[in-house]
């Protein structure tokens, strides 16, 4: 019995412009001036922008999003009840010396239902930024 592997492309820089100029392209619809970052698969720094109008802390909060999302393989949106007194994962963020950060806007993206990477949106409330992220990985796929 043999198993035969599938191999599936990596996240391209190509990829990765494509995901913020689309994450900006919604927060812009919206109004709202963020910073985009996205992974990949490795956790590496694929593209990072900073709109000149988002707050600082939105691209260190943007680049966490990314990596707690490619991490967990989840959106950060749906970790946030985890870590709460009682939940699932409530001593992660302080159990590792890893930039984590549980508050939605985090989304990994996948090809042929493998993890390539993640995208990353800070600046807008929490909801917004998972929108943005989210249309960011549909307008890839």
């Amino acid at each position: 019995m043999s198993t035969t592997t599938v191999a599936v492309a990596p996240l391209t820089s190509q990829d990765a412009d494509a995901l913020v100029t689309a994450a900006r392209r919604a927060a812009e619809g919206a109004g709202v001036a963020v910073s985009v970052t996205v992974l990949d698969a490795g956790g590496h720094l694929l593209a990072f922008r900073r709109d000149d109008r988002a707050v600082l802390i939105s691209g260190e909060t943007s680049t966490r999003k990314a990596y707690t999302a490619l991490q967990l393989d989840a959106p950060t949106a749906d970790l946030v009840e985890a870590v709460q007194p009682g939940g699932l994962f409530h001593t992660l963020p302080t159990a590792l010396d890893r930039p984590l950060l549980f508050i939605a806007g985090g989304v990994p993206v996948h090809r042929d239902g493998r993890l390539i990477g993640a995208v990353g949106v800070g600046g807008g409330a929490p909801e917004q930024d998972h929108s943005f992220a989210t249309a960011a990985v549909a307008a890839l796929a």
